[in-house]
């Protein structure tokens, strides 16, 4: 691993843990060059994947782009970030496991956006209002019906 303070080749694992949901294993790590400290985080991955974008550009797919975009869509929400990790490991997973090799930009989104639903509403109407390319306000109307629309079919479900 490359020591990201001096570039070196040269480091050492110090200590080596699982995180509480055993998906990566954090290890510290020291630069035998000129001791510089960081972590690094291992998991496992099924195979590697490529994002087709709607340009129909083929790119590697970015763990930390999707982290970051939900980052976005998440920002002063009140998300425990340990959720919102496990949601990317899930959807990650789901990606993983899929067969294919090559995932649409598409794709992802709408998975993004059934994860986002269930975690946190505002969080999906962000995600959704950039992912659709909302223009106007009856865009985003029209997304808040549908959220409407179904907490009304879980109150009715609940009260019979």
């Amino acid at each position: 691993m490359r020591c990201p303070s001096c570039n070196s080749l040269d480091t050492q694992v110090k200590d080596s843990r699982p995180t509480e949901d055993s998906a990566v294993i954090r290890r510290r790590r020291v630069c035998i060059a000129c001791n510089f400290r960081f972590t690094t985080f291992e998991r496992v991955q099924l195979r590697e994947l490529t994002v087709i974008k709607r340009n129909g550009r083929r790119v590697p797919f970015d763990r930390d782009k999707l982290v970051r975009s939900l980052q976005i869509s998440l920002r002063k929400r009140p998300v425990d970030p340990e959720r919102v990790e496990k949601m990317v490991s899930a959807i990650v997973r789901e990606l993983e496991s899929g067969g294919e090799a090559e995932v649409s930009s598409e794709a992802i989104g709408e998975i993004v956006m059934e994860h986002l639903r269930q975690l946190d509403d505002v969080a999906y109407v962000r995600f959704a209002s950039v992912y659709r390319n909302f223009r106007e306000a009856k865009d985003f109307e029209a997304v808040l019906g549908e959220l409407s629309g179904e907490e009304d079919a879980r109150v009715t479900a609940l009260r019979k």
